[in-house]
C-alpha cells in the first residue's frame, strides 16, 4: 500500500505532521485502536527503487540502498476525505524516517502496511492515564480524541523544552502537566518522577505509556510496584532507546523491557 504527501504541517520544532492522500488508500481499512500504526519503508536518498516497488524490485540491492521499515503511530483517519495523518519527530538529517519527514513535499510517495495497534481508553475506566514524550504525542492525541463528554484523563507530556507544546484537543476533562528535559539535572529522570509525584485521583483508570525504553521500564516499574497496577489495565511499551539507533534497539527490546 502506499499514499502520496498532500500536506506538510510543522506543529513544533521538533515534530512534523504529514497528511497523505490517493495512492491506494481507497484500499485502507482502519483500526479501531488509538494507538494504531503503520509499518512504513523509508527509502535512501540514493536509492534506485521508486515507490510502489515489490519485494522482486529490491533484489541485488545493497545493503544501504534497500527500505528501512518503521512504524510510525496513525495520528488521525479520515474515512470520508480517505486522509492520513503521521506526526514525525525530527532531528536534523539523522535516520531514515524524520529525515524524510523533514524533507517531504507534496507529491512525495510513502509505502507502507498495516494498520496495528491494540489500545484504545477504556469506556469503563473512570480516568486515564497518558504518559509519554513526543514520539508518543501522535497517540496521546488519538486517545483523547477518542474519549466522551464528561472522560477524565491525567497526561504527562515531555517535550524538550517551553515553547514546544502542542494542541491536544479533546471533548473530555483532561489536565496536561508539560515537562522538560533542558533545564533538568537528569533528563532521563524528569517522566519518572513526575508520575510518582502525581496525585492519581480515585477510581478504576487506565493507563497508557510510551517513549524511551529507559524510562518506560523505570516507570512501569513505579507503577507496578508501587501503585500496585495490574498489568492488564495497561499500555507500555518503549518505541525507541536513548544512544541507540531504531535497528539496534529493535534486537534487544524484547529481553531489555522484560527485566
Amino acid at each position: 500500500m502506499y499514499a502520496e504527501v498532500e500536506n506538510v504541517e510543522a506543529l513544533s520544532p521538533d515534530l512534523v505532521r504529514v497528511v497523505l492522500a490517493g495512492g491506494t488508500l481507497d484500499q485502507f481499512e482502519a483500526s479501531d485502536a488509538t494507538d494504531a500504526y503503520i509499518n512504513a519503508r523509508f527509502l535512501p536518498v540514493d536509492s534506485p527503487v521508486s515507490v510502489p516497488f515489490e519485494p522482486a524490485d529490491l533484489d541485488g540491492l545493497p545493503a544501504e540502498q534497500r527500505p528501512r521499515a518503521r512504524r510510525y503511530t496513525i495520528r488521525s483517519w479520515n474515512p470520508e476525505t480517505r486522509r492520513l495523518a503521521i506526526d514525525f519527530v525530527v532531528h536534523g538529517d539523522t535516520g531514515y524516517a524524520g529525515s524524510w519527514a523533514k524533507r517531504a513535499r507534496p507529491g512525495d510517495r510513502l509505502q507502507f502496511e498495516g494498520p496495528g495497534g491494540s489500545y484504545r481508553p477504556s469506556a469503563d475506566a473512570d480516568w486515564h492515564l497518558l504518559v509519554g514524550d513526543e514520539s508518543a504525542f501522535g497517540a496521546i492525541g488519538a486517545s483523547l480524541e477518542s474519549l466522551a463528554p464528561g472522560s477524565r484523563a491525567e497526561v504527562l507530556a515531555l517535550t524538550e523544552r517551553p515553547g514546544q507544546e502542542i494542541a491536544f484537543p479533546s471533548a473530555a476533562d483532561v489536565n496536561v502537566q508539560w515537562l522538560y528535559r533542558e533545564g533538568a539535572e537528569q533528563p532521563e529522570n524528569v517522566l519518572v518522577e513526575s508520575v510518582a509525584n502525581t496525585p492519581f485521583p480515585d477510581g478504576r483508570f487506565d493507563v497508557f505509556v510510551h517513549g524511551e525504553a529507559g524510562e518506560v521500564r523505570a516507570i512501569r516499574r513505579h507503577l507496578m510496584d508501587d501503585r500496585g497496577i495490574e498489568p492488564v489495565a495497561t499500555s507500555i511499551s518503549a518505541y525507541w532507546r536513548r544512544h541507540q539507533s531504531d535497528d539496534d534497539w529493535r534486537k534487544v527490546k524484547r529481553q531489555f523491557m522484560s527485566v
